[in-house]
């Protein structure tokens, strides 16, 4: 049961419309590496999570992602609001204009539409820790793109805000590993999954 707050994490007030930066943002939505992704893998594998804290873990930056999707949702919605058929056309947002309006809808900057095939959830713990700490590291990297390619400080306010937290949950991921690590058979070097490999009774 989530207790939702109705606010979003960190303010976004974007004055200025552009549709072309809208249509690289959206990838942080529903891109590879996006927040939609991160969310389900995130939520997913907790189930499969011995350890209560890092099940914790997983459950905290999961929904954290939950919000940032919101975030970069409004910050699509306030970049495209008010368009003209005219910025519409020279942005280079048509193709995406006729299949969804400018209602906001999880893609690739490229155009591909969300899968999960981007996320994956095994129910082993290091292999899980492992992605999420690639998956921050990639997402990170995405919005130091975005970084690059935008000139509105608006939209840079808040992008180094979603970057600082993909940093801090980095981190995280990569206590959880050591400590993962500290409770599981350190005498195999594969590390058996203690949900999965349980010792047999004989």
């Amino acid at each position: 049961m989530f207790m939702y707050e109705k606010k979003l994490q960190y303010p976004v007030k974007i004055k200025n419309t552009s549709p072309k930066l809208a249509s690289v943002i959206i990838s942080q939505y529903g891109g590879p590496d996006g927040e939609l992704g991160a969310a389900m893998r995130y939520l997913s594998q907790r189930y499969a999570m011995p350890y209560p804290e890092l099940k914790a873990l997983l459950t905290d930056i999961g929904t954290e992602e939950l919000g940032h999707m919101e975030m970069v949702a409004a910050i699509v919605h306030q970049l495209t609001r008010s368009l003209t058929e005219e910025q519409i056309r020279t942005a280079g947002f048509d193709t995406y204009f006729v299949d969804h309006t400018t209602g906001i809808y999880p893609q690739f900057a490229s155009g591909y539409p969300w899968s999960a095939s981007t996320m994956q959830s095994t129910g082993d713990i290091l292999a899980d820790l492992t992605e999420d700490l690639a998956a921050e590291q990639k997402a990170r990297l995405t919005y130091d793109n975005i970084l690059r390619l935008s000139d509105d400080p608006d939209v840079n306010d808040v992008i180094r805000f979603l970057r600082e937290r993909e940093i801090v949950h980095f981190q995280r991921f990569g206590e959880a590993i050591r400590l993962a690590k500290e409770r599981m058979d350190q005498k195999n070097v594969y590390f058996v999954n203690p949900a999965f490999d349980a010792p047999k009774k004989s």
